[in-house]
């Protein structure tokens, strides 16, 4: 099983830079079905989609954040610092390097230069 999708509230006026953030990490604009086009958003890449909520009353949690791999870190930071957007690099975890980015409806996004290794089960 994996997870095909997260869902976020975001303001209709902040969609579009939203998906200028998203798209500076590789996530492409998909159709969306019909039936919800006129207020959803939905962004892939690869096999995994982020869906915009369009909605007035947008929350994002202060600490509760995505994550997403970026193999070339330096260059995903700089696209995102280079489009506007804060970025804060923070302290290493399993030897690879970390950053937090703020995206426009004021979800934070973990970049990672790398997954974590595999755990063992218990």
């Amino acid at each position: 099983m994996t997870i095909h999708h997260v869902s976020l509230e975001v303001p209709p006026a902040d969609v579009e830079r939203t998906v200028e953030f998203w798209g500076a990490l590789g996530f492409a604009q998909v159709e969306a079905p019909e039936e919800v086009a006129p207020y959803v958003t939905w962004l892939e890449r690869e096999a995994h989609q982020v869906h915009l909520i369009h909605t007035p009353e947008a929350t994002a949690p202060a600490l509760g954040h995505a994550a997403v791999v970026a193999p070339d870190f330096e260059a995903t930071v700089a696209a995102l610092r280079g489009a506007g957007f804060e970025v804060e690099e923070t302290r290493e975890l399993w030897g690879e390097r970390r950053a937090f980015a703020l995206a426009p409806a004021g979800h934070r996004v973990e970049l990672m230069a790398a997954p974590p290794p595999p755990l063992a089960a218990t």
